[in-house]
């Protein structure tokens, strides 16, 4: 893909100048008067030099520009020669229409200004009054989105706005070593640890834990997989298309021949690309992704109809059929209703019909728009930042991306106003449910896939603890008895409900947490536990909650670096070196620059001045 030259040449044009003038200032500002026209002839010249370099680079770069093309070409076309007629009639003729060279608006490739895109604010939960409302109900979420999006923008050195982060993404982004589930048990297992919170003194930090379990690739059986692609102009940067066609590389080699593989683009239009190959038809996958190329609006809505319509047409009995979209999640042509594009997503889940989605660049990224559809949808919503991402989300997490083993997840904890004053739930803000809404099957919950683990956590305080957020009640003793009318044993009464994937009514499990599993120091806690609790520490300080009164970047970093473990993958040791970063960046933030004295019309630098004896 070649742009004008005419392009280049400006924006080289713009660059020298900019940095000719940079340098003039600065030798202006540090010489003295007889010396700046002999500078800014060296700088002119300089330039002119440079200018002279770029332009016989450039020309160089377009040449062989071109031949990559013709190469391209060629090599496209002698695949397409050798591919059998049964491979070619896969490859939609339609296809070719949607592509386009991406248009060059001189937006820089890399870092973005936030605030081009859209990250939903979330209204932190309140500390609640265990005698007032005991009971707190949530669906589960096993989204990470958040956190892969706030690891981006700490290696783009900038920070997260305000309350923009779900901190339950960012715990469910780690795995945890929760027990797997016996196998006429649940479809997930269930697991609570209770310890002295690392963010307030006096005060404790409950965690509750399931554990999906686990099936490989082979066992998943036939997979129905419609890839709706986004080849907008927004995805022509390299870590937005080319980043997103190499992943599915990457998922497509896990496939076999039982797997039905179906492509459908949309820029200004939509098409198909692929209807129906065979998932071990690598050399048909393969080539249908390589033709693939960015250009135009995005009109996804009308992509999501059509991905649906490919999905019923190779609908799989007991298979699993799923819709994934991958895109930068800007939709601004068509239907941009979110509550339309919800209701369609909701409509096809009933049908058994899921929906998963994955984010790639920034830009106009939406977040919220991604992680609403994958929930509606009865899937997962990831973002993919990197090779490294893709492998994770798209091989080593393929059976809990694609197979729900659990659907409509809610869980609920009622608080022994006996024993706990307050409670404060850790993230999970927009997946509130009402307390009526625990027993309604026909309310929308979360999903558990094959494999995935969950985690939650609650900060809690004791009646005898002191420096209580609220007074305490008059009222908690039987009128009549004048004894407690709770029980001194447990905290809490764990329940959970869900549905199996093919069922219509929720089971229901139940779990009593006593008060004497509690540890006394925080390290005695487990490695997960105190891991948990740091990865929910990070996003509570960036998000500035104001119920963290005895935590910082300092005790996070010990915290952190206390609860490593084995982290035979390394996501642990990641997590540590983003902790580093974004406290380096909230101190540069608190310390801004100020000017602090009067220059007037004096040189700065100032001239160095003689020595006094």
């Amino acid at each position: 893909m070649r742009y004008p030259s005419s392009v280049f040449r400006h924006k080289a044009h713009l660059s020298f100048v900019v940095s000719g003038l940079t340098l003039a200032i600065l030798l202006g500002l540090s010489s003295c008067s007889d010396k700046a026209a002999e500078q800014q002839k060296r700088v002119e010249l300089a330039a002119q030099a440079k200018l002279v370099a770029e332009q016989q680079a450039e020309r160089q770069a377009n040449r062989q520009r071109d031949a990559a093309i013709v190469m391209h070409e060629q090599a496209s076309s002698a695949k397409l020669r050798t591919m059998s007629a049964e491979s070619r009639a896969y490859i939609a003729q339609p296809a070719a229409s949607i592509s386009a060279v991406p248009a060059f608006n001189g937006d820089w490739p890399g870092a973005v200004p936030p605030e081009r895109n859209r990250f939903e604010k979330q209204v932190q939960n309140g500390i609640m009054v265990a005698g007032e409302i005991p009971v707190s109900t949530f669906a589960i979420d096993v989204d990470t989105g958040s956190y892969t999006t706030l690891r981006r923008m700490l290696k783009e050195g900038r920070l997260p706005q305000k309350d923009r982060l779900r901190v339950e993404e960012m715990l469910n982004y780690f795995s945890y070593d929760y027990p797997l589930p016996g196998k006429n048990d649940a479809p997930f297992s269930v697991t609570t640890e209770l310890a002295p919170s690392p963010y307030n003194d006096d005060m404790m930090l409950l965690r509750i834990g399931l554990k999906g379990y686990e099936q490989s690739k082979a066992e998943l059986g036939a997979s129905n997989l419609v890839f709706l692609l986004d080849v907008s102009g927004s995805m022509a940067s390299p870590d937005k298309l080319p980043l997103l066609q190499t992943a599915l590389k990457m998922l497509t080699q896990q496939l076999d021949d039982q797997d039905k593989v179906s492509i459908v683009v949309y820029a200004g239009a939509a098409g198909v690309v692929l209807d129906g190959a065979a998932g071990n038809d690598t050399q048909t996958l393969n080539y249908a992704l390589e033709q693939l190329s960015a250009g135009g609006s995005t009109n996804g809505a009308q992509g999501i109809q059509l991905a649906y319509q490919l999905a019923q047409k190779h609908f799989v009995e007991g298979g699993i059929n799923r819709v994934i979209l991958a895109t930068d999640g800007d939709f601004n042509v068509g239907t941009t209703n979110l509550d339309e594009l919800i209701d369609l997503v909701c409509m096809q889940k009933q049908q058994g019909i899921g929906l998963t989605t994955i984010g790639f660049g920034m830009g106009d990224y939406n977040d919220h728009l991604m992680e609403q559809l994958a929930d509606k949808g009865n899937g997962q919503y990831a973002y993919i930042d990197s090779l490294n991402e893709a492998r994770k989300v798209l091989v080593e997490q393929l059976s809990a991306t694609l197979l729900t083993i659990a659907k409509e997840v809610k869980v609920q904890v009622e608080f022994n106003p006996a024993l706990v004053a307050e409670y404060r739930l850790i993230g999970y803000e927009n997946r509130a449910l009402a307390r009526e809404d625990f027993n309604n099957d026909k309310v929308d919950a979360g999903e558990i896939g094959a494999g995935h683990t969950v985690t939650a956590l609650y900060e809690l305080r004791y009646v005898d603890a002191g420096n209580l957020a609220n007074d305490k009640l008059r009222y908690g003793y039987n009128p009549k008895t004048g004894n407690e009318k709770y029980s001194r044993d447990e905290i809490a009464y764990l329940k959970l409900r869900y549905q199996l994937p093919d069922a219509a009514q929720s089971q229901l499990l139940s779990y009593p947490i006593r008060a004497d599993q509690r540890v006394k120091s925080l390290a005695q806690a487990s490695d997960d536990f105190r891991f948990a609790a740091a990865v929910a520490g990070l996003g509570q300080l960036l998000n500035q909650s104001h119920y963290l009164h005895q935590f910082d970047y300092n005790k996070l970093s010990a915290l952190t670096r206390s609860a490593l473990g084995e982290d035979t993958s390394g996501y642990r040791h990641e997590f540590m070196q983003l902790v580093d970063t974004a406290a380096a960046l909230a101190q540069t933030q608190r310390a801004p620059i100020k000017k602090s004295f009067d220059a007037g019309d004096k040189p700065f630098p100032p001239e160095d001045k003689p020595h006094q004896q």
